[in-house]
């Protein structure tokens, strides 16, 4: 009962991010800071109460330091570094123009990530097509591969991936697991995106090409350098490095050093223009850290009950409670508890034929798009897609749609993969 008690402060925080922002959106954005710290001061207190003050302190900044820094610092490097560079023009508009950038951008969503991609590509794809009577198709089909199941190819990509990656999981693992199931959900995700854009096209005029013009090189540069380092991480390990007595390992701090001189120099560097021209703002992050330093700050309990706990190990049955766990509660999160369910242990659950952990990785991933809260870009669209005058579906009907399209895929994945 005790370690029941202990993780009702997680349950606390994710149910707050699932239903407030739904049920009282102008309550939650004005209260969300007093709400979310109410959750993490009661899962210190119940920490307080079982190992004593010192305990409660040093545990709270053992996983500050370790596990939330490392994490938060890579997202917000990719968001402004993606928000850093503007795209103009181009084929866009067209059926065979708009499969080419969902293809562009299912390929660089594991590259700069989900919300760097989605940043940096659904201003082109709205204005490309603002002339079009009817786009929400497409808007649809971006959530679902840019937003969320492009970037299962690497750490960079989703936030699942990168917490795997930052306890150990090689940084090529994703890649090499994961490439098969994306191309059997990608492919009739864009068949059916073009057949449907094809339909719709014919009502409207077709608009004069204009000329492609990519702006913000140093974003671009500061983007591949990061690229670069990162994948080092994962075979550099100068040990680890004590600050406060907290642990982090000089490859993790090494990174969030980078990634805080990347963010310093694309802020300073970066011409306004490009920053409005994507409509760029610090403010739309506010949430996603939040979320994320309260989930680092209250799960510790959730891990410790989750290793009592006897799992059908079944790869298929992991696939579907990772991937609905998912959709309702945010990808970041679910893969956490399910890896930590599996064990916890990089290297066990990432050695050939990996099938568990694959699973998890790809039911997290995969299922993202079934609902506005399955990851933070499903959010992004619609509320950048709104300001376009676009009306996107509600919660219900959004998730109704999404299982529609994405339930036979998943089912594919099952017989093939699990």
């Amino acid at each position: 009962m005790g370690q029941l008690a202990a993780a009702f402060p997680f349950a606390g925080v994710l149910l707050s991010f699932a239903i407030l922002p739904g049920v009282a959106p102008r309550l939650w954005h004005r209260w969300m800071a007093a709400v979310i710290g109410g959750w993490v001061a009661l899962g210190f207190m119940l920490r307080m109460v079982s190992g004593g003050l010192m305990d409660a302190a040093q545990t709270l900044w053992q996983v500050s330091l370790a596990e939330f820094l490392p994490f938060i610092t890579l997202l917000l490097a990719l968001y402004a570094l993606g928000g850093g560079i503007s795209i103009k023009g181009g084929p866009w508009g067209r059926p065979s123009g708009n499969l080419l950038l969902l293809i562009i951008g299912t390929v660089l969503a594991s590259i700069m990530g989900t919300i760097g991609a989605t940043l940096l590509l659904i201003h082109p794809l709205l204005a490309a097509n603002g002339y079009r009577a009817e786009k929400r198709h497409l808007i649809l089909a971006f959530i679902i591969l840019v937003g969320n199941c492009g970037g299962a190819l690497s750490p960079l990509g989703d936030p699942p991936l990168l917490a795997g990656f930052l306890r150990g999981v090689p940084f090529f693992w994703p890649a090499v697991h994961l490439w098969q199931p994306l191309l059997v959900l990608a492919v009739p995700v864009l068949l059916l995106c073009l057949g449907a854009d094809l339909y719709f096209a014919r009502r409207d005029a077709v608009p004069r090409p204009q000329k492609l013009r990519i702006g913000g090189g140093v974003n671009i540069f500061l983007l591949a350098v990061l690229i670069l380092a990162i994948p080092l991480a994962g075979i550099w390990h100068p040990g680890m490095v004590i600050i406060l007595s907290a642990k982090i390992p000089g490859e993790h701090l090494a990174l969030v050093v980078l990634e805080l001189g990347c963010i310093a120099l694309s802020e300073a560097m970066t011409p306004r223009a490009i920053r409005s021209h994507n409509r760029f703002a610090w403010g739309a992050m506010r949430e996603i850290v939040m979320l994320f330093f309260a989930i680092f700050a209250t799960i510790t309990p959730v891990f410790q009950l989750l290793q009592t706990a006897a799992l059908d190990p079944n790869p298929l049955s992991w696939f579907w409670a990772s991937g609905i766990a998912s959709a309702i509660l945010d990808a970041a999160p679910t893969y956490l508890i399910f890896f930590e369910a599996a064990g916890g242990h990089a290297a066990s659950l990432s050695a050939a034929p990996a099938h568990l952990l694959t699973a998890i990785a790809a039911g997290s991933v995969f299922f993202g798009p079934v609902t506005y809260l399955g990851n933070a870009p499903n959010l992004m669209v619609r509320e950048i897609a709104a300001r376009r005058a676009v009306k996107m579906p509600g919660f219900f009907a959004f998730a109704g749609l999404m299982s529609l399209i994405l339930t036979p895929v998943y089912v594919l994945m099952s017989f093939l993969f699990f």
